[in-house]
C-alpha cells in the first residue's frame, strides 16, 4: 500500500507541472493589462510601466513562470495584485468555505442518490424506476445557474423559507448545496441502480434467497455491499466536478468560496491568485482520487492484493 501511495504521488508531479504551465499561459492570453488595472484609470503611461516593473510583468514569460513555480514549491504564491495581501491568505480564507460546500453537496448526492438508486434497482421497471430516471435526466440536463435561480425564486422569494444569499447561518448552505449536488446525485443514482441490478442477478444472490434469507438482508448484505465499489469511484470523481462547478454556484449565491474568488480574480487580471486557486483545486482533485483508490482496498481485499 505504501509503494502504491508513493507511486501515485510521483505520478501527480507531472500532472501538477502541466496544470501550472497551462494555467500560466492561459491567464496571460486573457485580454487586458493587469498593470493598467492596478495603476488606475488616471495613471500615466510612465506610472503603468513602473507598476509593470514592480509586479515583474516586464520579464519574459519563461522567467515569470520559473519565478512563480520556484516560490510555489515553498508555499509562497506571491502577493495579490487586487488586494495587496499574500495570496496564501486569500486562498486559505476561501478554501475552507468551498470545501464545506463541496462536502455537504457530496454528502447529499451520495445519500440521496445512493438510496434512490437502490430503490430504483429493487423496484425496476415500475413507475418508481421510471420516475427516478426522469428526475435523473432533468437533474443532469439542467444547468447549475438555472437550477440555482429556480431555487431562489421558490424558497427565497415565493415561500421566504431560506435566505437568498449569505454565509452567516446554516440554512444559507441548503440551496447552494442542493444546486451543486443535483447533477452528481443523478449520476450516483444511475450508477447505483445499474450496478445493483447486475449484482442482484448473480447466482450467489439467488442462492441466498433460496436459503430463506430475508429480502432486505439479501439486498444490503449481498447486493449493496458488492455494488458500491463503482459508486465510490464515481463519488470520488464527482468531488472534483463539484469543486469545478462551485465557480457558478458560489457566484449565483454570493458564497464566499474559492470559486467566487477565482471569478473576481480573473475579472481583475489578478494573475497570482488565479494561478494559485487553480493549483489548489488540482491538488485537491488528485488527493481525492488517491483516497478513492485507497478505499478500494478497504471495500474489496482482492483489489488491495493486486
Amino acid at each position: 500500500m505504501l509503494r502504491f501511495l508513493i507511486r501515485r504521488l510521483l505520478q501527480a508531479v507531472p500532472v501538477l507541472v502541466g496544470v501550472s504551465v497551462a494555467v500560466f499561459l492561459m491567464i496571460h492570453l486573457i485580454p487586458g493589462d493587469p498593470a493598467e488595472i492596478v495603476a488606475g484609470q488616471m495613471a500615466t503611461r510612465e506610472d503603468v510601466e513602473n507598476v509593470r516593473r514592480a509586479l515583474g510583468l516586464d520579464q519574459p514569460l519563461a522567467q515569470q513562470y520559473l519565478h512563480f513555480a520556484g516560490r510555489a514549491l515553498t508555499g509562497d504564491f506571491g502577493t495579490s495584485f487586487r488586494t495587496g495581501r499574500p495570496v496564501s491568505e486569500e486562498i486559505l480564507g476561501r478554501y475552507g468555505n468551498t470545501l464545506l460546500l463541496g462536502a455537504v453537496a457530496l454528502l447529499i448526492a451520495a445519500v440521496v442518490g445512493g438510496l434512490a438508486g437502490i430503490v430504483s434497482a429493487v423496484k425496476r421497471f415500475t413507475w418508481i424506476d421510471n420516475l427516478a430516471l426522469v428526475l435523473s435526466i432533468l437533474a443532469i440536463s439542467t444547468p447549475a445557474f438555472s437550477l440555482g435561480l429556480l431555487l431562489i425564486l421558490a424558497f427565497a422569494v415565493w415561500v421566504n423559507l431560506l435566505p437568498m444569499t449569505g454565509f452567516d447561518s446554516w440554512p444559507a448552505i441548503i440551496m447552494p448545496a442542493l444546486t451543486l449536488s443535483a447533477a452528481s446525485m443523478a449520476v450516483i443514482c444511475r450508477i447505483m441502480r445499474s450496478s445493483l441490478v447486475e449484482v442482484l442477478d448473480n447466482q450467489y444472490v439467488r442462492t441466498a434467497r433460496a436459503k430463506g434469507l430475508r429480502e432486505h438482508l439479501v439486498i444490503w448484505r449481498h447486493g449493496v455491499r458488492n455494488a458500491i465499489i463503482p459508486v465510490v469511484t464515481v463519488a470520488g470523481l464527482q468531488l472534483g466536478y463539484l469543486l469545478g462547478s462551485a465557480v457558478v454556484t458560489e457566484t449565483v449565491f454570493a458564497w464566499p468560496g474559492l470559486g467566487r474568488l477565482l471569478v473576481q480574480s480573473i475579472l481583475a487580471r489578478d494573475f497570482p491568485v488565479v494561478q494559485a486557486a487553480v493549483l489548489v483545486v488540482a491538488v485537491t482533485f488528485i488527493a481525492v482520487n488517491i483516497v478513492t483508490d485507497l478505499l478500494y482496498g478497504l471495500l474489496d481485499p482482492r483489489i488491495s492484493a493486486s
